[in-house]
């Protein structure tokens, strides 16, 4: 009885938390209902739909109000279902009602603003396209429809007063007993002036100019018809004097000379000094500075650039992307652990006996079921010394007959010890299981990967921005490719194609080829290189080496912004505080993917270790990020300089201890049953993970996916790079090789001193990868010097002729 008693107490307690959980079950799919694509998409075409039936019923009400209007002055109830009731609106009784309602009972004419707003907010939602900024748009259309209402209201008060409407006619009306009409009028005029000025930056510079050109006008004319005076005495006086002297009377005995001739170039002398006094009295001094430093907005000019432009948004080169679906992936399983409680407790047992036998006496025993292991902590009574346990790792190992246990002893932050002890039946962690969690798809992380499942079977997604970088290492056909794949589409299933872009090494030549159908989305490569997947040693080499340059370019940008990271200087970019036109731009991470780093160290070597190296300690910041997988985890492969720095390692099974402490610098990777069993060092904590399965099928899907949309013209293009030979990471930039506009872009950075790729983009017309191609083509040919951070790069010839004879040298050279 007290049972059945505790029992409904319990149900009762319970019932208050299983009602919040329903109700918040039904908020989410509330949310979830309003936030797909297929609702946006009805409600934005309702919005246009709206806009329309407006436009419709507002226009036929300006034909038919007089006969409608009586009709409509009755209970609306009445007047929707008295089928007596005819009325002429094109709509119908709701056209006639709405229509009256807006125009006559409202806002009057301007109640047409209403059809352009409801028309915006449904092409924005329905469309994903702003025709204008709509907040922009909407604080003026209200000020519109406010002052048209009370003009019309104050200009009309026969029988077109239903132009103003009855708000437009009632505030006339209040403000004419308060200020008069002429005080309302005044009204109207201060405020469109105040309207203008704020919303337009309308100024009175205009009225200004124009009493300026007018004092200026006086003035000349006045300086002209004093020194029209003084040039006619200034005649006479050299005529008196020239005809006393009979020097007048000679020349006009000599053939083809008159006095006129000889007083005309007296004043066109002094036309021309006059013209010269002019240019010097009224012509303003332009004074270039020698040093110029990039311009500061204010506060309040930045705040109206978004206001006006609204924030940059960078997805919008491809608007209409859309991010893999569920629906590509398998499902495995629902993520739920199956292991009989038979076998929980006969393995509880065999260790307890196993203990027992050593004569280790232990206070208490619990287990935690995970997807591949199962872990059994126990609390050693007191005494006991924790190194005996330890050294049991192979004996416990032989009792249970179980491959890959592992003893932690202690567990990092507990008062326990852990056994771990393989499932017989170990369950497949299904990597679509992963993606639709609430944790991965509602995590606020920058580069977000799911790893996996922990041992006590909760999800774990990591942040590849905060790792900075990962080592990858394990024996061939333990789950190292399995696990690179999860991580590359756990960045294609979070991240829009303009936010970050993968630089995929495989010398093996097969493992990284199934992205290649992504490459006008996600991939970045060198200018001169045709295939996106990097299997060439020399153009590894070079790739690594533009990434360096790539990063020192990325770092002169956050120093002229005055920020420390990538994420401080895209949120700069977005809200418009940095000018595009000094070289600013907004900057996706980039992920380096090296499948076999074995393969590249004993091919090239250390010209391979030095530019990794180099990445790995400084582009952090700048959103570089290396993801590095070897199956050989010896240390002339993985040396002291690469473990520096690659805090964050994985290791896969491996063959030996040796092996998990080259890669781990502890033992315990030796100890792992393999299938995506793998353990994660992240400083001093080693963290025990079963990696998703995503097979090769599901890959090529996704992939397929996103390449059958809309791309960018190119796959992303690194900076190329010079090697100390001179030569570029495509050997050289040949003059038949050179773009068809090239010299038409010289004439114009000669023309214009100035070396940048915008201007080129704006002359020529290019897009942004082009123009940089052809910057780099002027570089190499010494028209334009080397990249200077924001600055525009320096113009190394002086003027059209000196380049018209510098190419034509060239070509000759060329010819020859």
């Amino acid at each position: 009885m007290s049972k059945s008693k505790n029992h409904f107490k319990s149900n009762k307690s319970t019932s208050p938390n299983s009602s919040a959980e329903s109700k918040n079950g039904f908020l989410k799919k509330s949310k979830v209902f309003f936030n797909s694509e297929k609702s946006k998409l009805i409600f934005g075409l309702s919005s246009i739909l709206f806009s329309v039936f407006l436009l419709l019923s507002f226009t036929s009400y300006l034909i038919t109000w007089q006969i409608d209007q009586d009709k409509l002055f009755i209970d609306w109830s009445e007047f929707l279902f008295n089928e007596d009731i005819v009325v002429d609106n094109w709509l119908g009784k709701i056209g006639a009602l709405v229509s009256h309602t807006f125009i006559y009972s409202w806002f009057g004419v301007s109640s047409f603003l209403f059809v352009l707003l409801t028309f915006l907010v449904g092409f924005k939602i329905a469309f994903k396209i702003s025709l204008l900024p709509f907040f922009k748009t909407l604080k003026r259309s209200l000020f519109v429809l406010f002052w048209v209402s009370l003009l019309l209201g104050t200009i009309f008060h026969s029988e077109l007063s239903y132009l103003g409407g009855e708000i437009g006619y009632f505030f006339s009306n209040w403000l004419s007993s308060v200020i008069g009409k002429i005080g309302v009028y005044l009204v109207l005029i201060f405020s469109l002036t105040l309207f203008l000025i704020i919303s337009y930056n309308f100024s009175f510079d205009w009225l200004i100019s124009i009493f300026q050109n007018m004092k200026v006008k006086e003035d000349i004319l006045s300086e002209e018809n004093q020194e029209e005076e003084l040039v006619d005495s200034t005649q006479n006086i050299k005529t008196n004097a020239f005809r006393d002297e009979g020097i007048i009377e000679e020349f006009e005995n000599k053939e083809g000379v008159d006095d006129d001739s000889s007083i005309d170039l007296d004043v066109s002398v002094a036309e021309k000094s006059t013209s010269s006094k002019k240019e010097e009295d009224y012509l303003e001094l332009d004074i270039e500075e020698t040093h110029k430093e990039d311009s500061q907005l204010s506060i309040e000019e930045i705040n109206q650039k978004v206001k006006d432009f609204g924030e940059y948004d960078p997805t919008l080169d491809l608007a209409r992307f859309q991010l893999p679906s569920i629906d590509l992936l398998k499902d495995y399983g629902d993520g739920s652990v199956s292991i009989s409680k038979e076998e929980l407790e006969n393995n509880k047992n065999r260790i307890v006996e196993t203990l027992n036998n050593y004569k280790i006496e232990i206070d208490k025993i619990k287990a935690t079921i995970g997807p591949t292991v199962t872990l059994y902590e126990i609390v050693p009574a007191p005494g006991v010394r924790i190194s005996k346990i330890k050294n049991l790792e192979d004996d416990i190992a032989l009792t249970l007959a179980a491959l890959g246990i592992r003893i932690i002893a202690p567990i990092p932050g507990k008062g326990t010890i852990g056994i771990e002890v393989p499932n017989q039946k170990p369950d497949i962690v299904s990597m679509r299981t992963l993606i639709a969690s609430e944790k991965f798809q509602n995590t606020t992380m920058d580069l977000p990967v799911a790893l996996g499942k922990t041992i006590s079977n909760d999800i774990y997604i990591a942040d590849l921005a905060k790792m900075p970088h990962l080592l990858m290492a394990g024996a061939t056909g333990q789950g190292k490719s399995v696990g690179l794949n999860a991580i590359l589409v756990s960045l294609l299933y979070k991240k829009h194609p303009s936010q970050i872009k993968f630089v995929l090494v495989d010398p093996k030549k097969v493992e990284l080829t199934l992205f290649n159908k992504i490459e006008r989305h996600y991939l970045a490569k060198l200018p001169d290189t045709e295939e996106p997947i990097i299997t060439d040693t020399h153009k590894v080499v070079s790739t690594l080496n533009s990434l360096c340059v790539e990063m020192d370019q990325r770092y002169e940008l956050l120093k002229e912004a005055g920020v420390r990271t990538i994420k401080e200087y895209n949120a700069k970019f977005i809200s418009r505080k940095l000018n595009p036109e000094n070289g600013h731009k907004f900057m996706p991470y980039i992920v380096l993917v090296v499948d076999e780093f074995a393969d590249l160290i004993m091919t090239a070597g250390r010209e391979v270790e030095t530019p990794i190296a180099r990445l790995a300690q400084l582009a952090r910041a700048i959103g570089i990020h290396l993801i590095i997988a070897t199956q050989r985890p010896s240390v002339n492969i993985i040396t002291g300089t690469i473990k520096a720095n690659f805090p964050t390692r994985i290791a896969f099974r491996v063959t030996s201890k040796i092996d998990s402490r080259t890669i781990l610098d502890a033992g315990g990777a030796d100890q792992l049953i393999g299938r995506g069993d793998f353990l994660m060092s992240s400083g001093s904590e080693v963290l025990r993970l079963q990696c998703p399965f995503v097979d090769t099928p599901e890959v090529e899907e996704i992939t397929e996916f996103i390449g059958n949309q809309q791309g960018y013209p190119d796959a992303f293009l690194l900076p190329e790079y010079k090697d100390e030979s001179g030569e570029g990471s495509g050997g050289g930039i040949d003059i038949s090789e050179r773009d068809s506009n090239f010299e038409e872009a010289a004439r114009i950075v000669v023309m214009h001193q100035q070396g940048s790729a915008s201007l080129l983009q704006r002359k020529l017309k290019l897009g942004y990868n082009r123009a940089g191609r052809i910057i780099d083509q002027l570089e190499a040919a010494g028209i334009i010097g080397p990249f200077e951070g924001s600055k525009a790069r320096q113009v190394l010839i002086s003027d059209e002729y000196s380049l018209e004879q510098f190419l034509s040298s060239e070509n000759q050279s060329s010819n020859e």
